[in-house]
């Protein structure tokens, strides 16, 4: 990269394109590290180069509602961290940070744009990747900027027999992974990505680096499902790895409406909860086009089992036999193959999860819900008309199943509160590639309507959603007036239930002037707050 100040001549800096906090921040950024080639200003091919390298959503950098950050900071030392944050608060700035760039609603790259909106550094800790396993005491440290497939291909290179319990697409960054939940194909014996941590490195909104025994126990359990966001910047993570076979057996099993589909997945929402916790069956539903060129609908019965074949099979016709689980549908692999051949339904080689490049250069809308109860076939068969009658828009429905361990942690353990009571968390995915503004808000609508048509099927009181699964349209925070806590509410306990009056008083100790803010960061609250908000 050519450095910031080959690029910057004395008559840029004072051009009426760059804002005078931004003149401020790179001279305070300079001088604090005498760094500036990490320095990325808008309208040069390197600015977009950065901006783009880990982009999964491109719907908002097309937006006109959208903005785009003034500055982008590619830190690689957690000095330079430290500087960013000082320096932007010196400077008046907002600050978002990127690990991975999946971000549901591209608030770590964005921002909405309004008559009060701040100018925004996004903070790239991408570099920030490295990765340490120690076996023997079955732990790794791994820093926020890197991606699953970068643990997951790390820790296979040290051993065939431990893993790490989070979520299947490589390309996720671990910072915001991780610190929001992390569900995947082990949360069912193990619990989710969450529950495994053991300590962190995080930057404060003071530039301090703490730890665990520094930042104390209500911050470090604040950042255990809530995310990093809204408290500081996530450094590092140790976590505890846990054990997996050196062969598991994967199967993916496809039906159609015609092949009692609907009868199946009926019987997997009564089962999937309460199969043996080494076994893992998610559903993937979208429609299709049978044989004769009727509408249909695919269900795709995805499945982890640790374990060999000839366990797997006498288990699934004994817990699961509507299925009709063959052993030619069976294949065993190594646990960091699986991982690849769950999110593709391919066997490709394992270097394929050291690949950060973004998958798809489009756009996509998703959302989530929590569902309670077996939604009866009757109901089932409304779905996969409401999915069929959508014409061009694909659709896509992930039921990802709870259970086992998940119901054995107490729901104020840590900050996700997904716990007992729910038998499978469900995410609509909708993917587009078109880039007309008019085509995105017909898709998002949709999606709005397929929402509204699901409520009476999920959780209620509150009508629970994953954090990590970001949705705008459950409400957000608006720039420029303050964020309370009982506005903040509304979204706030769909995603963290009983736990969102302790984010909010944490947020209130460590964070009271707000400068973690994003629309959709956890609010300040301090002292008890009004006798309405403790309602």
């Amino acid at each position: 990269m050519v450095p910031l100040l080959l690029i910057l001549s004395s008559s840029l800096l004072i051009s009426p394109t760059s804002s005078a906090p931004v003149h401020s921040f790179i001279q305070c950024f300079t001088n604090q590290t005498n760094s500036p080639n990490l320095l990325y200003l808008p309208n040069t091919s390197y600015f977009n180069s950065v901006l783009l390298s880990s982009v999964q959503n491109q719907r908002f950098l097309l937006s006109p509602s959208s903005t785009k950050p003034s500055l982008i900071v590619s830190a690689t030392s957690a000095s330079h961290v430290q500087a960013t944050i000082i320096c932007a608060r010196a400077s008046s700035l907002r600050l978002r940070t990127r690990s991975g760039g999946h971000d549901y609603e591209g608030m770590s790259y964005s921002a909405f744009k309004g008559p009060n909106s701040t100018p925004f550094i996004t903070l790239d800790i991408s570099a920030l990747r490295s990765v340490s396993i120690d076996t023997s005491l079955k732990i790794a440290w791994v820093q926020a900027g890197a991606t699953l497939g970068e643990l997951y291909y790390a820790i296979a290179q040290n051993t065939k027999t431990l893993a790490f319990p989070a979520g299947l697409c490589s390309t996720v960054g671990v910072g915001g992974h991780l610190s929001g939940g992390g569900i995947g194909s082990l949360t069912r014996k193990y619990g989710a990505s969450v529950d495994n941590i053991v300590d962190a490195w995080l930057v404060d909104v003071n530039g301090r680096l703490l730890n665990r025994k520094t930042m104390g126990e209500d911050l470090f359990w604040a950042l255990r499902g809530a995310g990093s966001a809204g408290y500081g910047v996530i450094i590092a993570f140790k976590v505890n790895l846990v054990a997996v076979p050196p062969k598991v057996t994967t199967f993916n099993v496809d039906k159609t409406l015609r092949q009692n589909a609907t009868k199946v997945v009926a019987r997997w929402q009564e089962l999937a909860h309460q199969f043996d916790v080494n076994l893992y069956i998610r559903v993937i539903a979208q429609a299709d086009t049978d044989a004769d060129g009727s509408k249909t609908i695919q269900v795709t019965f995805n499945s982890l089992y640790l374990g060999r074949k000839e366990e797997l099979l006498p288990l699934a016709q004994q817990s699961f036999p509507e299925l009709g689980l063959k052993a030619t549908d069976c294949i065993e692999m190594s646990w960091i193959e699986s991982i690849l051949f769950l999110y593709s339904g391919a066997r490709v080689p394992p270097e394929m999860l050291l690949d950060r490049n973004p998958e798809f250069n489009s756009s996509f809308k998703a959302a989530s819900d929590f569902v309670k109860h077996p939604i009866a076939e009757s109901g089932l068969e409304e779905i996969w008309k409401f999915m069929m009658e959508a014409k061009d828009e694909p659709l896509v429905l992930i039921l990802d199943p709870m259970g086992g361990r998940m119901s054995e942690i107490k729901e104020e353990a840590v900050a996700f509160p997904h716990r007992n009571g729910n038998i499978y968390n469900v995410q609509y995915f909708l993917r587009w590639f078109e880039t007309e503004e008019g085509v995105t808000e017909k898709h998002l609508e949709w999606m709005r309507k397929l929402q509204r048509f699901m409520a009476p099927y999920v959780s209620s009181k509150p009508r629970a959603a994953y954090y990590n699964y970001k949705d705008i349209d459950l409400g957000r925070n608006v720039e420029g007036k303050e964020t309370s806590y009982l506005a903040a509410r509304i979204w706030g306990a769909k995603y963290f239930k009983g736990n969102f009056r302790r984010l909010a008083k944490v947020k209130g100790r460590v964070d009271p002037e707000n400068f973690f803010w994003n629309e959709q960061s956890i609010p300040v609250l301090q002292g008890f707050g009004s006798l309405r908000e403790l309602l």
